[in-house]
């Protein structure tokens, strides 16, 4: 009797077998048929669905263009290729001084904004607002130098170099004046000067008249001058805006 319960215990398989000891007959009959002989086997349940080749294909593609994009990203001009194009010089038609007039109006007007009201006191709170200032449009006059020749030169700054002013001239020429061993004067009008005018027929005529009572206003307009030391100021305009001076001695003062 054992050894037939033996062989035919051997002949089902192990889990028919467990599946007896827990449950009914007909119990384990259902359980075994649903839930381990028709169970389906799934090989790969989490791999995402196949992708369409064409869309493989358009995304490598897409990633080339934008490789090649980037290789193709033109890199900034070096100091040199910028002096060999001359990204920085004037040409000779628009080295004129009428030209930079609206740009030294524009330039008063800044100075005054920074300074507020220390443009009529002065001191030391003006001098550390004009050095961290930009003089691209000041109009200064060179009253010391160690070359004589220079004194004298005064037009609107229209380039701020390191070492170096340059500047347009009344005369339409371009001067290149070294901030080394270099005194500039510059002055600042306290308020704009108005000229009144009358529009009536013959106003061509009364124009010499006008620029002459322009210029005797603007001559009778209280001004803070002010005088730089070009030694002292051998930085560019922007490295000027966030450098802090501090007072010390100096033999040329």
């Amino acid at each position: 009797m054992d050894s037939t319960s033996q062989t035919s215990s051997k002949s089902q398989p192990i889990a028919a077998v467990l599946l007896s000891r827990a449950f009914d007959p007909e119990e384990s009959k259902r359980i075994l048929a649903e839930k381990i002989q028709q169970r389906p086997l799934f090989l790969c349940p989490s791999s995402p669905p196949p992708s369409d080749a064409r869309a493989a294909r358009r995304r490598e593609r897409e990633k080339k263009r934008l490789s090649r994009k980037k290789a193709l990203k033109p890199k900034p001009l070096s100091a040199n290729e910028r002096r060999k194009l001359r990204l920085y010089e004037v040409p000779g038609s628009g080295q004129k001084y009428a030209l930079f007039e609206p740009l030294h109006q524009l330039w008063l007007g800044y100075i005054r904004e920074i300074l507020g009201n220390e443009i009529h006191t002065g001191g030391e709170g003006a001098a550390s607002k004009l050095t961290s200032a930009d003089f691209h449009g000041a109009e200064v006059e060179v009253v010391r130098s160690g070359c004589v020749s220079r004194v004298g030169i005064r037009g609107i700054v229209i380039k701020d170099s390191r070492f170096t002013f340059e500047v347009v001239t009344k005369k339409n020429q371009r001067k290149v004046v070294p901030k080394e061993g270099t005194v500039f004067r510059i002055e600042v009008p306290l308020a704009t000067a108005t000229v009144t005018t009358t529009t009536e027929e013959g106003q061509g005529d009364d124009k010499p008249l006008q620029q002459q009572q322009q210029q005797q206003t603007e001559a009778e307009q209280p001004k803070m001058i002010f005088e730089v030391h070009g030694e002292q100021f051998q930085f560019r305009s922007a490295d000027r805006a966030n450098k802090k001076f501090r007072s010390h001695f100096s033999k040329i003062l």
